[in-house]
């Protein structure tokens, strides 16, 4: 037994611990982006960051088309940047014309090169972003004592406010649940 990167053990070839979900999703996600071109999944998973929430509501990246490049090209010359194709809303066409420039900016700063240096647009309809959930209501009286109490018995003082925090949740959503299912029968 031997010890791993970040205190995991490790019996013979096998490693344990907690692995990064990206590590189990790059195989399925990266294929797919592949083959429209995108090596940077980021680009898709941080898209309304990138470019804000207004222009991602009504553009969305579909692929990164790269210049074909020639059979016999010294290996170290730069290669040609690509082209930026995005789904706009129809309405908002004329509007991602205008932006153009700031989106190949901000995409660039994300990736942290040149990787882009135009946009190519394919009117269609959006689906509508997923909406980002609301925060959580507090916890009642009720829930946090009770809370408070179940926890009392752990020494450390930040794990003990930490386990509070969630029981109390936990149990406050449990009761909305009974409440709830109480109200329909």
């Amino acid at each position: 037994m031997t010890a791993g990167p970040a205190g995991a053990k490790s019996f013979g070839a096998k490693s344990f611990g907690a692995k990064p979900l990206a590590a189990f999703t790059r195989g399925v996600v990266g294929a797919a982006l592949a083959a429209r071109g995108m090596s940077e999944s980021s680009l898709i998973a941080d898209w309304p960051a990138i470019v804000g929430a207004t222009i991602a509501a009504y553009a969305r990246p579909l692929q990164l088309q790269w210049p074909p490049r020639p059979e016999k090209r010294d290996p170290e010359a730069p290669t040609g940047a690509a082209t930026l194709v995005l789904r706009v809303d129809g309405a908002f066409a004329l509007e991602a014309q205008h932006n153009a420039a700031l989106v190949v900016e901000r995409v660039n700063a994300h990736l942290g090169w040149r990787c882009v240096d135009k946009i190519a647009f394919r009117q269609g309809p959006m689906p509508p972003l997923k909406p980002k959930r609301a925060p959580l209501s507090a916890p009642g009286p009720a829930a946090e004592a009770e809370a408070r109490e179940a926890a009392a018995g752990v020494d450390d003082e930040t794990l003990r406010e930490a386990l509070t925090r969630l029981g109390a949740r936990a149990i406050d959503r449990a009761s909305r649940r009974t409440a709830a299912a109480d109200g329909d029968t």
